[in-house]
């Protein structure tokens, strides 16, 4: 009835602060406009609020994992001051979560304040208790140790203080940190006791009185003693206050033990420090904290830091895997090994491996059988993300079941057991995980075989073996030579020749992957049991499979090798077609030229026209010959009598490519890589790179030189070096990469010498697999990243959307999209696979790029044999529309060793006089003779 009335008064004291200014009861004015608008805002948002909590209870219902659903409702309820709906809703949490130290301070606070019978204390107790096993808390412990005592005045109540006093500094009272609040609480309660001790003025204590004063005096000295020998902040003061209080002198023993405890903190003091210092989650600097604990050795030290650690990252599976693997092989005590393998998989339930280390621990400490069965059914409930995953949990149940068999006995119930946990687990992976993932996850049928080795070698069952072994084959693995010399041999161990010799006939017939080494199996089974008609029926039957799987081999042999010769006859057209272009293009401009050379027949108009027109000549000739720039310039839009081009802004780009040809190239100067970045991807019509460029990267830094990269027409190639005056702004500009610039996506990079690094690789994103990201495909190329951005924040808090792109900017339908955890990534990918955005199915996985195939190192090694060396065409290869100067009748065989220059081949003097079949050394003008000549 008590509890009833504290309930019943705390919601009416939460609706009267929701009664609106202008209601009676609350003083105001009810008649007044203003007070009545303020309340019917005050109802809309209360409907609202109704509605939400309605939608965010049936949300759980669907999904009963999903942790922020759950912080929405407890908010809501909280504000609404839904007491009943509260408590419940925060129940369920904690039975799926350790809920944070935040979560169970306003839990208790709120709990505190309704509390006011003794039963009602019991039941904030076991909410303390239920708290204090989450995470290793200090703030918690210390609002249990206060609130335990409110209840001194009760039968035992200073002993259940002190009690709780004592658990706390075994949990937290190492803590560098936060644990000199508890010593210090601690010792203000025994204080508090001293001073109800004292005798009072003037009178004389009882022997008894006297006991119980040096007894309290001693339980203080004790206390700040043990407090001295630890390492916590603010030591000094500690020591000092002790010096105060204590009427003797400080025994040299405690000093040693304050002055080593000084010594222990000065080495914590850089990991303390570095944890200050760094933003949330601090994972790295935990973790040199953890390794600089390990190597001190003490275990409850190394405990603390890990539990410190774990209370800010409790998402992360490594470190409960780290956690617990410490506990079982070091500390082994029951309670503590149990407790930290619950809160791991509490808190990541999608991570298989720590349920397999929580079975095997319950085994390990005798737990009993229905407790950890039903903890296995829990993990088959716990959301794995791969199919494998399942296969994983149920192989180490099934270990677990096997190990409680007595194989001694013909039948016991145990071994029932374990035979209807096989046939489950072939049938939950067919059904359950193959509709959930596609597959089983078990191609190989391991569970299946771990059964079958089991009937066969521990119940002495071969029939029940060859019956699993012939479901197994009837899966698709009876083509594999390793399933069917699997089978052979456990028949081998525990069957008879007759079926070993029906097996292998069987795999003869059956195998495609590898039948010679079948075959050979067979083979030297009948040299060593066969009669000579078994030895016959051998070779007859293997000569007769390796005739066909020989004859299926030529066809396959002469149906690629049909394919590669139509791919070569395709490619031979392709050539054949870029030929016949180019001998097009070659005719043409021969047209131009004989038209250039009736024009020309007279030599006096030939001088006006060479005087007229830009021409450039070679040095040292007087017939000298028009180069291809100067051709195309002459044979223009406006041919030869054309007027003069105005100045339009092409013709002025044109003749900023011109002046760029006089530019002289810079080598780039390796040695300061550290301060330069290669920027590529642009635009090869950005006007003034050099501007642009300097313009936006002047925001990382003092800008030294940028250095645009022209070709030989004098047109920008679209990257270019940036080169700043210190290292830090190249390391800044970085961040600029992806960044947009006239409408494509810049690169920005390390300036690094691919031939001094050739694994250099610059690639900002993971390739491996990673369970908090998603690889969404399917996406309408109009969709936004705030788009589907609106659409993954219902399932979780999104930390990065990246749309991808190709080199041009343009999207790709592709995503990726990061989450704060794993378990939030999982139920997106269960909520979003195949939903429907902008009338297109999207595709929804967990990020697991594939990895990228090398080439062969056979191939790589052979392929310079037949490559044609790229300096001899330049850079770049040679180009479709580049033509040959050399006359075709001059187009001979060349040394091997004449080098290739400006486009002619030269033969040394030396070989020009050991080679008089050779012809002779044309100069230009009489290239120019044969040119023009008809």
């Amino acid at each position: 009835m008590a509890a009833a009335g504290a309930e019943a008064a705390a919601v009416a004291a939460e609706e009267e602060k929701r009664l609106p200014e202008g209601d009676p009861e609350s003083g105001g004015d009810s008649e007044d406009e203003g007070d009545s608008d303020s309340s019917g805002d005050g109802e809309d948002e209360e409907k609202e609020n109704e509605a939400e909590i309605q939608r965010l209870e049936e949300q759980l219902s669907i999904n009963a994992f999903d942790y922020n659903c759950h912080l929405d409702l407890i908010k809501l309820l909280r504000q609404e001051g839904e007491l009943v709906k509260l408590r419940r809703a925060r129940q369920k949490m904690s039975e799926l979560f350790p809920l944070t130290e935040e979560i169970w301070l306003d839990w208790l606070k709120d709990e505190i304040k309704m509390a006011s019978e003794s039963s009602e204390r019991e039941k904030v107790y076991e909410l303390f208790e239920r708290a204090v096993k989450d995470y290793i808390c200090p703030e918690i412990w210390l609002e249990y140790a206060q609130y335990s005592i409110g209840g001194i005045g009760q039968e035992g109540g200073i002993e259940k203080v002190r009690s709780i006093f004592e658990r706390a500094l075994t949990a937290v009272g190492l803590h560098v940190t936060k644990g000199t609040a508890l010593w210090e609480a601690y010792r203000e309660f025994e204080n508090a006791i001293l001073e109800t001790a004292q005798p009072a003025p003037g009178s004389v204590p009882s022997p008894e009185q006297q006991q119980m004063l040096c007894s309290q005096l001693e339980k203080i000295h004790t206390l700040f003693r043990r407090q001295l020998g630890i390492p916590l902040l603010d030591m000094e003061a500690s020591y000092a206050e002790y010096e105060e209080w204590s009427e003797d002198p400080i025994p040299e023993t405690i000093i040693k033990n304050y002055k080593k405890a000084l010594q222990q903190l000065e080495k914590c003091k850089p990991y303390e420090e570095a944890l200050l210092g760094a933003e949330t989650p601090k994972l790295a600097e935990y973790q040199a904290y953890i390794d600089f604990e390990m190597k001190a050795g003490d275990p409850a030290r190394i405990q603390l830091i890990y539990e410190r650690a774990l209370a800010e990252n409790c998402l992360v599976p490594d470190l409960w895997a780290r956690y617990n693997q410490y506990l079982d092989r070091q500390l082994k005590v029951k309670e503590l090994v149990l407790s930290a393998h619950d809160r791991a998989v509490r808190n990541c339930p999608w991570t298989v491996g720590l349920w397999i280390r929580y079975l095997l621990a319950m085994e390990r400490h005798r737990v009993d059988h229905s407790i950890i069965s039903e903890m296995f059914e829990k993990a088959l409930n716990a959301g794995f993300i791969q199919a494998t995953d399942y296969v994983e949990i149920w192989q180490a149940y099934l270990d677990y079941l096997r190990r409680r068999v007595d194989f001694t006995q013909d039948s016991s119930k145990e071994l029932e057991e374990l035979r209807s946990a096989f046939a489950r687990a072939v049938e939950y992976l067919k059904q359950e995980v193959e509709e959930r993932f596609s597959e089983s996850g078990d191609p190989s049928c391991t569970i299946m075989q771990n059964w079958a080795r089991v009937e066969a070698r521990l119940c002495n069952n071969m029939q029940k073996a060859r019956e699993l072994w012939d479901n197994i084959m009837t899966k698709g693995n009876a083509k594999y030579a390793n399933m069917w010399l699997e089978y052979y041999n456990l028949e081998r161990a525990h069957g008879d020749t007759q079926h070993c010799r029906k097996a292998l006939h069987r795999a003869v017939q059956c195998t495609s992957d590898y039948p010679e080494h079948v075959c050979e199996v067979l083979l030297t089974l009948e040299r060593i049991e066969g009669t000579l008609e078994d030895w016959d029926a051998a070779v007859q039957k293997t000569e007769n499979r390796l005739a066909r799987v020989n004859e299926q081999r030529a066809k396959a042999a002469e149906k690629e090798a049909a394919l590669a010769k139509q791919e070569e006859e395709k490619a031979e057209q392709r050539k054949q077609a870029r030929a016949e272009k180019k001998a097009s293009k070659k005719a043409k401009k021969t047209r131009i030229g004989d038209k250039r050379k009736a024009d020309d027949d007279d030599e006096a108009e030939w001088g006006q026209e060479e005087e007229e027109l830009p021409s450039k000549r070679h040095k040292g000739d007087g017939d000298g010959i028009l180069l291809e720039e100067d051709m195309e310039v002459e044979t223009g839009l406006f041919g030869r009598s054309g007027p003069e081009k105005p100045d339009y802004p092409a013709n002025q780009k044109e003749k900023a490519s011109t002046s760029r040809k006089d530019i002289p190239k810079v080598l780039h100067d390796s040695s300061k890589d550290n301060v330069t970045v290669f920027v590529s991807n642009l635009s090869y019509n950005m006007a003034d790179p050099e501007v642009k460029l300097k313009e936006l990267f002047e925001s990382c830094g003092e800008v030294a030189e940028v250095r645009p990269v022209f070709s030989n027409k004098g047109t920008f190639r679209g990257y270019c070096y940036v080169q700043f005056k210190e290292e830090k702004s190249a390391l800044q500009a970085l961040g600029l990469d992806r960044k947009v610039v006239e409408g494509r996506p810049m690169f920005v990079s390390p300036c690094v010498d691919k031939n001094k690094n050739p694994d250099f690789k610059v690639f900002r994103y993971s390739t491996t697999l990673e369970k908090h990201k998603l690889f969404i495909s399917g996406l309408p190329f109009s969709c936004t990243k705030e788009e589907l951005e609106d659409v993954c924040k219902a399932h979780g808090n999104v930390k990065d959307i990246r749309l991808v792109t190709n080199r041009a900017g343009k999207p790709k339908g592709l995503a990726y999209v990061e989450y704060e955890n794993e378990a939030q990534a999982s139920q997106a990918v269960l909520k979003m696979d195949g939903l429907m955005v902008k009338e297109h199915v999207i595709k929804v996985m967990i990020s697991n790029p594939p990895l990228r195939k090398l080439p062969d190192k056979s191939e790589a090694g052979r392929a310079p044999q037949f490559a044609v060396p790229r300096q001899i065409y330049g850079a770049r290869g040679k180009g479709r529309t580049q033509l040959s100067m050399m006359p075709r009748a001059l187009q001979r065989q060349s040394n091997p060793v004449a080098k290739a220059e400006n486009g002619m081949v030269q033969n040394s003097p030396a070989t020009s006089s050991e080679s008089p079949e050779e012809p002779k050394q044309m100069s230009n003008a009489d290239f120019a003779k044969m040119l023009l000549k008809k």
